[in-house]
């Protein structure tokens, strides 16, 4: 789940550690590889086989991730069109949102006009 893999990068990055290893999910790699094109990572990688894969985060060396919101739990969703995603900390934050085209971060999905399930902000 998406959620044990922010906790586990802001740790180990308040822990001034330069790697963390997760099990291998596609929602959690799609997350990475956003996290990881808008600059708060520093690579991602898959290694293993089948039924052992692992999804390896670099961590930059300064502290890049100062917070974390998570809107949608497993208990209770969040959906949002397109029009009502807002900013996040007057755009110096990321809102990440589950669309029918995948996983955006909220900029690219007031876009491409597609709303979904709100599933967190980073800061």
């Amino acid at each position: 789940m998406y959620i044990n893999l922010l906790i586990k990068i802001k740790n180990a990055q308040e822990a001034e550690k330069d790697l963390v290893r997760m099990p291998f999910s596609k929602m959690d790699l799609a997350i990475a590889e956003l996290l990881l094109k808008q600059g708060y990572l520093k690579g991602v990688e898959v290694k293993g086989k089948a039924i052992k894969q692992m999804i390896e985060v670099s961590l930059k060396e300064e502290k890049v991730i100062k917070g974390v919101k998570f809107i949608s739990r497993p208990s209770r969703k969040i959906y949002s069109g397109y029009q009502k995603i807002k900013s996040v900390k007057s755009g110096y934050g990321l809102s990440v949102i589950s669309t029918s085209k995948g996983i955006m971060s909220g900029q690219e999905a007031r876009k491409q006009k597609l709303g979904g399930q709100l599933l967190f902000e980073i800061w």
